[in-house]
């Protein structure tokens, strides 16, 4: 049996690919519940990380996540909020940072 290099990405991916298949909410609109789920569990930077690109894609902005972590706010509480925040500026800047190192390798 030959092993897979990325199992537990693999993993994630198919029980994302799950879950999309099953809803009926549009991309974006699925993008921002899942947002408000990470923030309501305290998710860590990687999981945020993992949802950039997706969300980018179907049209997520930085208004729209401020209007989620707004929205809420006075459910999950004040802490994990600014937790949130916080997680994804530190999403955001890996994935800055990683963006850099690969133009750099490409020069």
């Amino acid at each position: 049996m030959a092993e897979r290099p990325t199992p537990v990405l693999d993993v994630l991916t198919q029980m994302t690919a799950s879950s999309v298949e099953a809803s009926n909410l549009d991309t974006h609109s699925l993008m921002l519940v899942r947002l408000a789920a990470m923030a309501a569990i305290g998710a860590p930077p990687a999981s945020y990380l993992l949802s950039i690109g997706p969300a980018q894609d179907s049209g997520v902005t930085l208004e729209d996540v401020q209007d989620v972590l707004s929205a809420v706010a006075p459910i999950v509480g004040t802490s994990r909020v600014i937790a949130a925040t916080g997680n994804v500026a530190r999403a955001l800047g890996f994935a800055i940072d990683l963006a850099t190192e690969l133009e750099q390798y490409d020069d």
